[in-house]
C-alpha cells in the first residue's frame, strides 16, 4: 500500500510542474485553436519548455499505473486532489497568478468534499479491483467522451462571441476533466492487463481490450483541447476544476464500474454522498467569467 502512496505524490509533483512549464510555455507560442488540431502539435513541438513538461506529465501517468494496483480508487483520487496545494503555490511563485477571495474559498470547499470523499474508505476492508466488464466500461466511457467534446465544443463557441465578458475557464475545465477521467479508468484498465507473467501475454491482453484505444483518444483529444484552453485561462482556476471533476468522475463512477463496493456503514455512505454533492454544488456555484480589465 505504501509503495502506492509514494507514487501516487510523485505523480502530484510530475503533474504540478508539467502543468505550470506548459502554462509557462503557452504564453510564449501563437495562439491556438482546437479547428486546426494538426498545427496545434507542430506549433507545441517547437518549444523546448513545453516539450519538458509534456514529458512530465507523461510520467504522472505512468506512475499513476503503479498507484492503482495498489491502492482503491476513490483513496488514489483523495491523494490526488491534494496535489492542487502545490499547484496553486507554484502558478503563484511561477507564473504570477493569483485567484481571488471567492475562488479561494471555492477550492477550499472542493478540497474538504473530496476529502469527504475519501473519507470514506474503509482502510483494510477496500478491495482493490483486477478488472471491470468491457461493456459496461464503455457504457460509462463513451457519453462521457461525447459529452465532454460537446460541452468544450459549446464554450468555444460562445467564447467567439464579440463583447462577450471573458471566460475564466470553468467550463473548459468540466469538459476536459470528463475526457481524464475516461483517461483514469482506462489507466485503471490498463494496470489489471499488465499482471500476467509474459510480457507477450500481456501485450495481447492489453491489445485486446478497449483501454489502450480509450487512452489514445483521450491522449489526442485531451492534449489539443487542453493546450488551447490552458493558453487563454488561468492554470491556477482551470487545473483545479480539472482535477476536480476527474477525481470526482473517477472516484464515483470508478468504484461502481470497476466493482470497488460502496461503503455499508451509514457513516461513510453518507461521507461519500455529501463530499460528491458538496464538490459539484461548489462548481456549479463558481463564476463562470472573470471581470472586465
Amino acid at each position: 500500500m505504501w509503495w502506492g502512496v509514494g507514487a501516487a505524490l510523485l505523480a502530484n509533483v510530475l503533474y504540478s510542474v508539467g502543468f505550470v512549464l506548459e502554462k509557462r510555455a503557452l504564453g510564449d507560442l501563437p495562439a491556438l485553436s482546437t479547428r486546426r488540431p494538426v498545427r496545434v502539435v507542430l506549433v507545441l513541438l517547437t518549444s523546448p519548455l513545453w516539450l519538458v513538461g509534456s514529458l512530465a506529465l507523461a510520467a504522472g501517468f505512468a506512475a499513476q499505473l503503479v498507484v492503482y494496483r495498489a491502492l482503491p480508487i476513490a483513496a488514489a483520487q483523495g491523494i490526488f486532489v491534494s496535489g492542487l496545494v502545490l499547484l496553486l503555490l507554484l502558478s503563484s511563485a511561477v507564473l504570477g497568478e493569483q485567484p481571488s477571495g471567492r475562488e479561494r474559498y471555492a477550492l477550499g470547499a472542493v478540497l474538504v468534499a473530496l476529502l469527504m470523499v475519501v473519507a470514506s474508505v474503509r482502510e483494510g476492508e477496500d478491495v482493490v479491483s483486477s478488472g471491470a466488464p468491457w461493456t459496461l466500461v464503455l457504457l460509462v466511457c463513451v457519453p462521457t467522451l461525447a459529452a465532454g467534446v460537446w460541452l468544450y465544443g459549446r464554450v468555444e463557441r460562445l467564447a467567439r462571441r464579440r463583447h462577450r465578458v471573458p471566460t475564466n475557464g470553468i467550463g473548459y475545465g468540466v469538459a476536459v476533466g470528463l475526457l481524464y477521467g475516461v483517461s483514469s479508468l482506462a489507466i485503471k484498465g490498463a494496470s489489471s492487463r499488465l499482471t500476467t507473467a509474459g510480457l507477450g501475454e500481456a501485450a495481447r491482453s492489453l491489445l485486446g481490450s478497449p483501454y489502450p484505444y480509450l487512452l489514445l483518444f483521450t491522449a489526442v483529444a485531451g492534449l489539443i483541447m487542453s493546450q488551447a484552453a490552458l493558453q487563454r485561462c488561468r492554470a491556477s482556476l482551470i487545473v483545479p476544476v480539472c482535477t476536480t471533476v476527474t477525481c470526482l468522475f473517477t472516484a464515483v463512477l470508478g468504484t461502481l464500474t470497476f466493482g470497488e463496493t460502496l461503503p455499508e456503514d451509514p457513516l461513510l455512505l453518507t461521507l461519500r454522498v455529501a463530499g460528491t454533492a458538496l464538490a459539484l454544488s461548489v462548481l456549479l456555484a463558481m463564476p463562470r467569467h472573470d471581470p472586465r480589465t
